[in-house]
């Protein structure tokens, strides 16, 4: 028994015209998953950041925090690291949605702090006074995408308070900062 592969003819329209057929069914799916997606939900879940201090304070780590936030203010993220080499940050979104944060380590310079969380090429400018249970003397820097950042040292400790959110905004969370 000889079997032979069964031939077909194959032309160009037959080709053409599957082609059309998987572009056509590509499309109603990409139209048919866009009518029945859900929204892309980009509320940001807030965290609690007074557990996080009290949780630094029992470590016998003095971190420097906000006494409270503004009405509409949120905190989106806390990093805590005690022990040999502590660490504290915080992340805040302002109620127009800008970001401002907060940065504290024991084993960084403030300048390795802004090169980290404003820009390598951050400038320095003039002191700012700003009334803070920290300190009343504040450096601060920016960068040419706008970013901002102020900082001071507290107890052999880099500070920096840095972001994206208005000069304005960033100097009222600074006002705020106890430890």
């Amino acid at each position: 028994m000889s079997e032979q592969p069964s031939r077909y003819t194959r032309s160009f329209s037959g080709m053409g015209g599957a082609l059309l057929v998987t572009v056509l069914f590509v499309l109603a799916f990409v139209t048919w998953r866009g009518i029945f997606r859900e929204e892309n939900d980009e509320t940001t879940t807030p965290v609690d950041w007074q557990a996080s201090v009290q949780l630094a304070e029992q470590a016998d780590f003095a971190v420097v925090h906000p006494r409270e936030l503004p009405a509409g203010w949120t905190a989106t993220s806390v990093d805590l690291a005690a022990g040999d080499d502590p660490s504290w940050g915080m992340g805040v979104l302002t109620a127009d949605g800008k970001f401002i944060g907060i940065r504290q380590e024991d084993s960084a310079s403030v300048d390795d702090l802004v090169e980290t969380y404003v820009d390598e090429d951050a400038e320095q400018g003039e002191d700012a006074t700003i009334a803070s249970d920290v300190t009343d003397t504040w450096q601060t820097w920016s960068d040419d995408g706008g970013d901002h950042g102020y900082s001071t040292e507290v107890d052999d400790q880099a500070l920096l308070v840095f972001g994206s959110a208005p000069v304005a905004d960033l100097e009222t969370y600074v006002g705020l900062l106890t430890g």
